[in-house]
């Protein structure tokens, strides 16, 4: 499972298993990066509940 990454500076990918890491980065700054990351790891569990995936 991946999450998508939008923003006017750039894009990026990032996989959520088997654990968070950047997939793919056009554009956007390690910062963003970081940011991005961050956020993902906070909500994971939201990610996971809204499209019916659970890990095992």
């Amino acid at each position: 499972m991946h999450i998508h990454v939008t923003h006017t500076a750039g894009e990026a990918k990032l996989w959520l298993e088997p654990r968070i890491e950047l997939a793919m980065n056009q554009g956007l700054s390690k910062k963003q990066i970081n940011e991005a990351s961050l956020l993902v790891q906070n909500h994971y569990g939201v990610f996971v509940k809204s499209c019916g995936w659970n890990s095992t």
